[in-house]
């Protein structure tokens, strides 16, 4: 009884390493992010990927109001985000993917800032939204 467990603890185990994140999951990188700002996109680019399945995202943003900042930015910085999204196929189970904004969209952003001076979505695909 014990070896059937684990025989199917050790099949269902890889499965949820790529569910969906919880709630909370999402809400603690919302609460650990270094940026949460108010911006509004001003341009929108997107371009292959290093994949067919992925595309780069370049975002230009406005901010409007900074909530939190750990990079000093302050309200009317204009900023840039870039991310990687990838289609996934049907029936792919895994955390959801970063949305792509349209312009003159306002929302929140939880951004980190990269090693090259641009942001980071920080709360995966809650990045650009609250709960």
């Amino acid at each position: 009884m014990k070896i059937r467990l684990l025989l199917a603890l050790a099949c269902v185990l890889p499965l949820l390493l790529h569910a969906e994140l919880s709630p909370s999951a999402y809400e603690s990188m919302q609460a650990k992010a270094p940026e949460y700002l108010k911006i509004e996109i001003l341009r929108v680019e997107v371009d292959p990927g290093a994949t067919p399945a992925q595309q780069k995202i370049h975002l230009v943003a406005l901010v409007n109001d900074v909530i939190r900042t750990a990079s000093d930015i302050k309200p009317k910085d204009i900023i840039n985000i870039m991310y990687t999204v990838t289609d996934h196929p049907k029936g792919w189970a895994g955390p959801g993917e970063i949305p792509i904004p349209v312009e003159k969209d306002q929302s929140v952003a939880y951004l980190i800032k990269s090693t090259e001076g641009d942001f980071a979505p920080a709360a995966g695909r809650m990045s650009f939204s609250n709960f």
